[in-house]
């Protein structure tokens, strides 16, 4: 199993950089950042810092989406970053949330996501494509490598994530909704004739080491009203039906609201409504056994990245516990 992990690009940004390198030193080897460009700073110039900061960790967003850049301006991003440093980017990307709504639009639609991902591919692995009716090539990319990577919850974004996606990101820990959204990523795989064991399957969630489970629920609970948004969009798109589970969908009966300028933050007001027993499925917390256990249990059901977010009061510490006990009880 690999590990990665997740920052915000709060100020100052050397510190992002320092967490990317001491990550790297503890076993990590994925980088990843928000994406929001109002909320937080700008990520693709980190990114740099980053990549020259570490000697083997691969960066990425997790996650961009397709209508706050320019598909060509994100494809060059990533084709620059791999010439200098050696193909060690990966683009997470979905429909758009908080970059988005802040801006006062919608997510982007599938059909828009999926022709973003193959113009964004195509142009930073050198290839030619056809845009907005011209056909583009980067002139001076030749053997660039980027894998995508999409983030996805409902039945028809796991279907193109299976379809065309390199890996598949799931923001959330919990095994049972693991299980389903692996398996549905995997058959459209399947069926679009492709072979489902080249597909990269990562989940990501808050991971908080320590004995106090009150203070770490209070410090992950933000993350069940992220999550809320976008299964916020799957209620009204599929209503109550069995097309998306249960154990997704019902927690967010209580919730009336959103605040972006507490998104992804520690003691967001308007994450409430999750119930505790939500932040203990999503998230991962307790003492390193009980980490290590709930990441064996995702390994066995395919997953190959956990992915940690880091967005608590013991950023340090928990950095510090994966690095001594839990990547090496995963990688041994």
């Amino acid at each position: 199993m690999e590990f990665g992990v997740v920052l915000q690009t709060d100020p100052p940004a050397w510190r992002v950089v320092d967490l990317a390198r001491r990550a790297e030193s503890l076993g990590f080897s994925y980088g990843w950042t928000f994406d929001s460009h109002l909320l937080w700073q700008e990520p693709y110039v980190i990114y740099s810092q980053m990549l020259s900061a570490t000697n083997r960790m691969i960066v990425g967003p997790m996650v961009t989406n397709p209508g706050t850049r320019d598909w060509t301006v994100t494809a060059s991003l990533f084709a620059t970053l791999n010439d200098m440093f050696g193909n060690r980017t990966v683009c997470g990307i979905g429909r758009g949330d908080s970059a988005m709504r802040v801006l006062g639009r919608h997510p982007a639609s599938l059909v828009t996501l999926a022709e973003s991902m193959k113009v964004i591919k195509g142009l930073a692995e050198g290839r030619q494509v056809d845009h907005n009716g011209t056909r583009q090539q980067l002139p001076w990319c030749s053997d660039g490598r980027l894998d995508i990577w999409m983030a996805a919850y409902g039945p028809r974004a796991l279907q193109l994530c299976g379809r065309q996606a390199d890996g598949f990101i799931l923001q959330l820990a919990d095994p049972q909704i693991a299980e389903w959204t692996v398996a549905a990523v995997r058959r459209a795989a399947a069926d679009a004739g492709r072979d489902p064991d080249d597909l990269r399957i990562c989940v990501a969630a808050p991971a908080y080491v320590g004995d106090d489970l009150a203070h770490q629920r209070d410090q992950c609970r933000w993350f069940g009203g992220m999550v809320g948004n976008h299964v916020a969009d799957l209620v009204e798109r599929y209503g109550d039906s069995d097309n998306v589970p249960r154990a997704l969908t019902d927690y967010i009966a209580g919730r009336s609201g959103y605040d972006y300028a507490e998104h992804g933050r520690a003691g967001n007001v308007h994450a409430d409504f999750v119930p505790d027993q939500v932040i203990d499925r999503f998230c991962i917390l307790g003492n390193p056994a009980s980490h290590i256990a709930r990441l064996e249990e995702l390994r066995d059901l395919g997953v190959h990245q956990f992915a940690v977010y880091l967005m608590h009061d013991a950023q340090d510490e928990t950095l510090r516990a994966y690095g001594d006990q839990i990547i090496p009880a995963l990688t041994s």
